[in-house]
Order: structure tokens, then sequence, then C-alpha cells
């Protein structure tokens, strides 16, 4: 055993040095002032008071809070008839359809979302089929859906892995109790598979959400600049304004909003995993 604890020094090394130390590096530049050196070290909380007195800042926080919701409920909605699907077949059929839906990710994000611009664009292939619909001049480009088309596409197959596995680990003895106890198809799903694959969509909320509400790069290519969210002004603090220690303090205050999310979605899953038990 203590082999096998020496063995794993090398890594608890590495975990410090690339997690832990950029982390702390963050937080020292959030609370200090005067300059991005430690020899200019002085204690203050004024960037988090800018942050927390601006509106513009809270503005920007609320739509970035706001569109991550809305990927996640296109997600569920989205997700979950598919995942049920998938899940509904025999296992050969099954990890064809899991191998479909993960392809994609197998391309860079980036690439991914540069894809969109084309397809999105005036003149594109949605413009052109919601033009033989009679839907003439759509600018779909540099708007909020576009940002929301790209957010979904890119995160709505982690909904439906997370929910395809929850649907797959369910004791089918149960459905075949609820048919034998009189329930039609619309009760056992609402009593039985629902209930049980609750552990998955509430995975899967975590998996969307937390990516979503800070992402930079996808507002930035769909919404040309002109669709600002959180992320974004993380990137503008650091990269163009050069104000690391402002944008330090919006990262810790990201940071501790989704481990406050993350703590929610875990004690949820847990209470209906108690639930489920009894």
């Amino acid at each position: 055993m203590k082999r096998f604890s020496q063995l794993a020094v090398p890594y608890v090394v590495w975990s410090a040095l690339m997690l832990l130390l950029p982390m702390i590096i963050v937080v020292f530049y959030s609370f200090t002032d005067g300059g991005n050196g430690i020899a200019a070290f002085q204690f203050t909380i004024k960037h988090y008071a800018k942050f927390f007195t601006d509106p513009d800042f809270l503005i920007v926080l609320w739509r970035s809070v706001k569109i991550a919701v809305k990927t996640t409920v296109i997600c569920i909605l989205l997700g979950y008839p598919a995942a049920y699907f998938i899940a509904g077949n025999s296992d050969r059929i099954r990890n064809i359809l899991v191998l479909v839906i993960t392809l994609p990710t197998w391309i860079n994000m980036l690439v991914r979302t540069y894809a969109w611009i084309g397809i999105l664009t005036k003149g594109g292939l949605v413009s052109s089929f919601l033009g033989l619909l009679g839907i003439k001049d759509t600018e779909l480009l540099y708007t909020e859906a576009a940002v929301l088309i790209g957010m979904v596409y890119n995160f709505l197959p982690f909904m439906i892995l997370q929910i395809n596995t929850s649907l797959c680990k369910m004791d089918r003895s149960l459905l075949e109790a609820s048919s034998d106890l009189g329930a039609d198809g619309l009760q056992t799903f609402c009593r039985v598979t629902f209930p049980l694959s609750l552990p998955g969509v509430v995975s899967g909320i975590s998996l969307v959400f937390l990516p979503a509400v800070s992402s930079f790069f996808i507002p930035k290519l769909l919404g040309g600049g002109q669709y600002f969210l959180i992320g974004n002004v993380i990137e503008n603090q650091f990269i163009t304004v050069g104000e690391w220690n402002f944008g330090s303090a919006i990262s810790v205050i990201m940071a501790v909003l989704m481990m406050l999310s993350m703590y929610l979605v875990r004690y949820i899953e847990a209470k209906n995993s108690q639930v489920a038990d009894s």
C-alpha cells in the first residue's frame, strides 16, 4: 500500500501545480491593488465591490445566467426524447447511436462553432431553407438565437449521454410491474421511468449549465462581439484592458457561483437517490 501511495506522489504534485497553484494566483490577484506584482501587494476588496455595484456587469451576469438556463432547458427537451429512444434499442443499435451522438465531439469545439458561421450567415443553409418557406431576409448570425443554437449544439451530447446512462441502468422489471398493476404507458413514464432517470437529468444539467454560463468563444464567434457574456468580460479584462486584478475577481465570483450550483445539483441528486431507495 505504501508503494502505491509513493507512485501517486508525482500525480499529486502535478495536480497541485496545474490546478491548485493557478487558482491561488487568481485569488491573490483578486485581492490585490496597485499592480500585477507581489511587491505591489495591497489587500483590497474594491474589485468585488466594483462588480456588484456596477449595473452593467450585473446585467451581463444576468444575461449569462439567462442564456445558460435557456440552453439547459432546450437540451433537456431535445435530449430526453433522444436518450429515451436510444435506451429503448438493443445493445448493438444503442452503441451505434451513442457513437453517432459522440462523433461531433471528436472535432474541436472551436472548429464546430466556426462551421455554424457559414450555416447561419445570410445566404447560408438556414437562410436558404427559410427562403424556400417564404421567410425572406432572415438574419440569424450575430444574434441571441445564433448564440443559443451554438450553445445547444455543443452541449446537447452531454445531456443525452447522461440521461441515456441513467435509463440504461434502470431495472426493467419495474416497468413490467407497473404494467401488471394496470398503469398505461404515460403513467409508467411519469411515475417510474422519469423519477428513476432524474439522476441522469441532474448530472446533465450540471454538465450543460456550468460551461454554458462561462462560455466566451461561442458568443464571441456567433454573437460577433455584439452579444457580451460574463466569459467575454473576463477575457476582455485580461487580454484587452489589462485589468488582471478585476478580471481575477470576476473569475473568483464565477468559480464560487459554479461551486454553489454544483453543490445544489449534488444535493438534489442525493435527495432523489434517497427517495428512490426508500
